[in-house]
């Protein structure tokens, strides 16, 4: 069903529509805006609270700025649903995360209004900067480039480069910090508690709002005057701050903290912001879901991204089943972790800002002194439990795939480079669904494998990740041991299986047969099973074998296929480019077999949203895609 927006709202094709508007019908537009936001996150779902939250900055940043001329930077994405609406894709906000439909996050070939894809987070400033920068070099003087940082991605390392570049620039870059003390889960970490003591120094407040009065007075007398203000400003701050100001001592105008859900009050600052020269930061205090009250009032966590809701009684929907279900494979990590720690003290647990998403959570209850949140700084989680891992720890480090190339650095050199034994465990491997290209887990396959002193593993199901998990926290004085698994449920409703060690680089037989073989990684293996089903019952006998590991490959497991069968199909929710159906084929090249061999995986290009069996669909690796391989194979002369 389409959702109908608010009288004014439903005039708004475009930010000119806006600034056609009295600023007193702001306060109604922002109404409607976060109306229609909850209207349709309820009907179809979607990120929530984040947008909820950057209302009324929204409606006044795109009020006050020229764009698309004036570039508008969002970070992270999910705060951007009102600019999507807003610059317009209103009447296709239904098919937002969709298949087929508008990305969840700011998309450049989607719209000229998005000027920087944005998934994952604290690149904003960055990018800002480098517009602002290119601007300089232009000698385009009078466009505005701001970034909107929010949802605790000033916590992660590459912010503060940013700011750090900023600082000694003289460029035209506006950096507003929307402050709402979350990221998906609470923020962690000093700048937190910095930001708070900013936040709530009432007599810092005062004069702040005296001396904002005073420079907006003074302004029309030119820059000696403001020099002046400035200075005095300044001198309030670092005198009334526990901490001197930690934006000021990087050579950035502060402003703020400011109401982020005064509309009026919003315009009003950015205006005058607009004619204030060189590197700034204004400061915003929201609350996220702001406007719904179970939002406002519940677990934030829960209301980042809560599914299909009644916005009447705010009750989430949640599916009934009959059966028993399998549980999430973060589920499995996180109870298994547990499970392991308490028979073994050396285990610690490490998450960037995850501790919901990776169930890490589950221990921080548990062994709050054993688990750690680290903040948005996958970078610092790696080089942290390596850290850990020198001093005879064994640590578990839970990162999303598709963030573990943020840190890829940091395992060549502070991990592999020195043999340590870090286990690396990677959740939202393979496709991610509606998140997106940019949190699709497509690649981990091949960046670890060319690693040296690394090992690489995936398991078919629960049961094998309980026993890869096992066998990653036994004694072992070096090389880092990769696990990944996929976003969503298992295949084990009764998961909780004995667990035993797992031989590094053996595989398993699941199935003889004739002719040709499937051999598979991971939870995809899975549907290698329905598919050798489906052949039987047409008389065609294939072998399956779920090979476990890409690094290192069961040698002996592959020695027995190619000199048995002529025909070989390799399956994974990877790229296929440098992935395990490459490892076998250079396998046989070096040992000089000859096989028709066929690779199914994540293509070489781009694959956008949807729903994970519609993306396996359409890469040719859903149990069609793979019988409608094998038939080819077993066709094919």
């Amino acid at each position: 069903m389409l959702i109908t927006p608010g009288k004014l709202l439903a005039g708004i094709n475009s930010p000119e529509d806006i600034k056609k508007l009295d600023q007193a019908q702001l306060v109604q537009l922002c109404e409607d805006l976060r109306q229609f936001i909850i209207d349709n996150v309820s009907v179809y779902g979607g990120h929530f609270g984040a947008s909820l939250g950057v209302v009324e900055l929204t409606v006044a940043l795109h009020y006050v700025l020229n764009t698309p001329y004036d570039q508008l930077v969002w970070d992270v994405g999910h705060q951007a649903y009102g600019h999507k609406i807003l610059t317009g894709r209103r009447d296709q906000f239904h098919t937002n995360r969709l298949y087929n439909g508008l990305s969840g996050f700011p998309k450049r070939k989607e719209s000229e209004y998005d000027t920087f894809g944005v998934g994952h987070s604290s690149t904003s400033i960055s990018a800002a900067l480098g517009m602002a920068a290119a601007s300089q070099y232009l000698k385009i003087e009078d466009k505005q480039h701001v970034a909107v940082i929010g949802d605790g991605a000033m916590t992660g390392g590459m912010a503060f480069e940013g700011l750090n570049h900023a600082g000694v620039s003289d460029t035209n870059v506006l950096i507003i910090l929307n402050d709402n003390c979350m990221a998906i889960d609470p923020n962690v970490g000093a700048l937190k508690d910095y930001l708070t003591d900013i936040t709530t120094s009432r007599t810092y407040n005062k004069l702040k709002d005296e001396v904002w009065n005073l420079l907006g007075k003074l302004s029309m007398f030119g820059k000696s005057a403001q020099e002046i203000v400035s200075k005095v400003e300044n001198g309030i701050k670092g005198t009334l701050l526990s901490q001197s100001n930690l934006f000021e001592s990087l050579n950035l105008r502060y402003f703020g903290p400011v109401d982020g859900h005064d509309v009026n009050h919003l315009v009003a600052v950015l205006n005058d912001l607009k004619n204030i020269k060189g590197p700034k930061i204004l400061h915003c205090i929201t609350t996220k879901g702001k406007g719904y009250a179970p939002a406002e009032k519940g677990n934030a966590t829960t209301w980042h991204a809560p599914g299909t809701f009644d916005k009447i009684t705010g009750e989430i929907h949640k599916k009934i089943y009959s059966v028993p279900q399998a549980p999430k494979y973060q589920d499995v990590f996180g109870h298994t972790i547990v499970e392991l720690a308490k028979a073994n003290d050396k285990i610690m647990g490490i998450t960037p800002a995850m501790p919901s998403g990776s169930s890490l959570n589950i221990m921080m209850k548990e062994m709050p002194e054993r688990a750690f949140d680290v903040g948005i700084a996958e970078q610092h989680a790696v080089t942290f439990s390596a850290g850990l891992a020198t001093q005879g720890l064994i640590p578990f480090c839970n990162i999303y795939s598709t963030f573990m190339q943020r840190a890829y650095d940091q395992v060549i050199h502070d991990v592999c480079i020195q043999n340590l034994p870090v286990n690396f465990f990677l959740d939202r491997a393979g496709f991610s669904g509606a998140d997106g290209p940019t949190h699709h887990g497509a690649y981990d396959l091949a960046y670890f494998r060319c690693l040296p002193n690394m090992i690489v593993a995936a398991p078919m199901n629960e049961a094998e990740l309980r026993n890869l998990m096992f066998t990653a926290q036994l004694p072992r004085t070096e090389k880092a041991f990769s696990i990944r698994y996929p976003r969503g449920q298992g295949v084990m409703p009764h998961w909780r299986t004995p667990m035993e060690e797992i031989k590094i680089g053996t595989g398993r037989k699941i199935r003889d047969g004739e002719e040709l073989a499937i051999l598979t990684i991971g939870h995809i293996g899975n549907y290698a099973v329905e598919v050798c089903e489906r052949l039987a019952a047409q008389h065609i006998e294939v072998a399956h074998y779920d090979m476990r590991f890409v690094k290192p490959l069961d040698e002996a497991m592959l020695h027995e296929i190619f000199s048995t069968y002529k025909k070989v199909l390799t399956v994974e929710d990877g790229c296929v480019q440098g992935g395990f159906g490459s490892a076998v084929l250079e396998f046989m090249a070096d040992h000089n077999y000859h096989a028709d061999v066929k690779r199914l995986g994540i293509p070489d290009r781009i694959v956008e949203h949807g729903e994970q069996f519609e993306l396996h669909h359409e890469s040719g690796f859903d149990p069609d895609g793979i019988e409608k391989a094998v038939i080819g194979m077993l066709e094919h002369a």
